[in-house]
């Protein structure tokens, strides 16, 4: 059996699909699409920059989704892969998750650039910058992060925003909380805790405005039904249901996202062959999670073609 994942913030880069367009028509279509659903160019700015632009998570969101369907489409166009019918099951990491219901036929690649442009305003609109933070604590399991994060909460926001794998957790809330926990990382046996470079804290309850807003938009833009099952963020189990998954969608923007238990709960499925599309930051987590796997990140011409071959 095999899964297809997808990426979360981070995973962005200047030149990214760039390559892609330029050997693909089907790319172009795509990062076409996206530009024109947003009014904006921002294939030009996943193309040349400026970094601070891509960075930017209303732009960010939106531009590792365009490049994870931009290889899907190849892929299905170029590569006569069908999704439906040469994967069991689709997950992503975050934002991931919207591709992934892109990829699976839940919303168009219209509607699901507009609304990670918008959950990325939201998420950066719910906390002035300055006041919350992230850190990932390395070396770190489940249960340390949990007891470190109730320790630095001292009356503030300080929660488990992703287990990513056995050895990476990351934290998030309030900056002062946050920094107290990176300096009690040794009382914990943890190995290191490092401040994240990012704008806002994501996946704690400080996001709750940006919940409220991707419930209205959401209400608005439902998922509809889609092809494979999905393996949610906040349950690690799968989900078939359009009104489960709006439901789900929501609670994660303040809720954790249970990577490590996902990809464990995948190969329990029976899940044996990872495809990562459109980035490189995935398959290393889920190497670290299980073991007895292929993992493979699709991301170049030549990377599409090795994976054709195989499937």
């Amino acid at each position: 059996m095999r899964a297809f994942v997808f990426p979360g913030q981070g995973s962005q880069k200047i030149g990214m699909g760039v390559e892609l367009a330029a050997a693909s028509p089907a790319a172009r279509e795509v990062f076409q699409e996206v530009d024109d659903a947003l009014g904006q160019k921002l294939s030009g700015i996943m193309a040349d920059g400026p970094e601070e632009a891509l960075t930017l998570t209303e732009n960010a969101q939106p531009a590792i989704m365009a490049h994870a369907i931009a290889v899907l489409r190849v892929l299905e166009k170029e590569g006569g892969i069908t999704l439906a019918e040469k994967c069991d099951f689709v997950a992503g990491h975050s934002l991931g998750e919207y591709t992934a219901l892109c990829a699976a036929g839940a919303f168009s690649l219209a509607d699901t650039a507009r609304l990670l442009k918008l959950r990325g305003q939201a998420m950066q609109a719910a906390v002035p910058v300055g006041v919350g933070a992230m850190c990932a604590l390395l070396g770190a399991d489940l249960a340390k992060a949990q007891a470190l994060a109730d320790a630095a909460a001292e009356g503030e926001v300080c929660t488990v925003a992703n287990d990513n794998d056995p050895g990476q957790v990351v934290l998030s809330g309030h900056k002062a909380a946050i920094e107290r926990a990176i300096a009690m990382v040794k009382d914990f046996e943890i190995k290191r805790g490092v401040l994240l470079p990012v704008s806002a804290p994501f996946h704690c309850p400080l996001m709750q405005p940006a919940a409220d807003a991707m419930a209205q938009a959401l209400a608005q833009t439902p998922p509809g039904a889609f092809t494979v099952p999905l393996f949610a963020n906040v349950t690690a189990a799968p989900v078939t249901d359009p009104t489960e998954v709006q439901r789900l969608l929501v609670e994660q923007v303040t809720g954790r996202v249970r990577w490590r238990e996902s990809v464990i709960a995948m190969q329990a499925a029976g899940v044996e062959h990872f495809a990562e599309l459109g980035g490189k930051v995935l398959g290393p987590m889920i190497g670290r999670c299980v073991s007895d796997v292929k993992v493979s990140s699709i991301v170049t011409m030549d990377d599409i073609e090795a994976l054709v071959k195989e499937i």
